[in-house]
């Protein structure tokens, strides 16, 4: 698969795949996108002091990264558990530029959560740590000791990868969640809220990220 370093509207850069006409990240700010929804709605939403988030595209680690940051200085601490079919390659993540966005602490921790082992929990700091899954969610089982109470939906869009957002799949992060977990995503498609409501998710509508008029968040109640 044929991925192009791409920089979007706020400095950051993401990744194009030409082969889809998609980007890993909005083009109209990588990192804004993954504060606002992701972070903002999802993680800091959350009242509890201690989080397991499970996020569907480990991606460029740009979210895991955010997250990683703001777990260290809130010192909250956090599980994260990511699912990846395609492991950007290590010249990939040479390329992009998120550490140097932040501080020496973000470049740090964006180099230990790309040579951390795949398919096994490594500490990355004292209050954050990183499961990456190398697997396909269509054919994922959830381990029944995992209970998530975030979860960031950030496969590319039900038009590029339709199988991602079905039923089947939300009913499984469903009943992998505990009581009061969110749901976030950047997608504000009705399809996409009616299919996630009729799994049991509480679902509203948020104003969304530069480039977004709208998002979606939903609560397991």
């Amino acid at each position: 698969m044929e991925r192009r370093l791409i920089e979007t509207a706020d400095g950051s850069k993401t990744l194009f795949i030409p082969e889809m006409n998609e980007q890993y990240h909005s083009v109209n700010g990588a990192l804004t996108e993954s504060n606002y929804v992701f972070l903002q709605q999802g993680y800091l939403a959350h009242p509890a002091r201690s989080l397991t988030v499970f996020e569907v595209g480990f991606g460029t680690g740009l979210n895991a990264l955010v997250t990683a940051l703001e777990a260290n200085k809130l010192k909250k601490r956090t599980r994260f558990v990511s699912i990846e079919k395609y492991p950007v390659t290590p010249g990939e993540i040479s390329e992009l530029n998120y550490g140097s966005l932040f501080s020496e602490e973000a470049s740090q921790l964006f180099l230990q959560m790309h040579n951390a082992e795949w398919n096994q929990e490594v500490e990355i700091s004292e209050y954050f740590s990183l499961q990456k899954i190398n697997g396909d969610l269509t054919k994922y089982d959830f381990d029944e000791a995992l209970k998530i109470d975030v979860v960031y939906f950030d496969a590319f869009g039900p038009e590029k990868q339709p199988d991602m957002w079905q039923n089947d799949i939300f009913l499984k992060i469903y009943n992998a969640c505990r009581h009061d977990a969110l749901f976030v995503t950047y997608s504000a498609k009705g399809e996409i809220r009616r299919n996630l409501a009729a799994c049991g998710f509480e679902m509203a509508r948020l104003p969304g990220p530069p480039g977004k008029r709208q998002m979606l968040r939903g609560v397991k109640k």
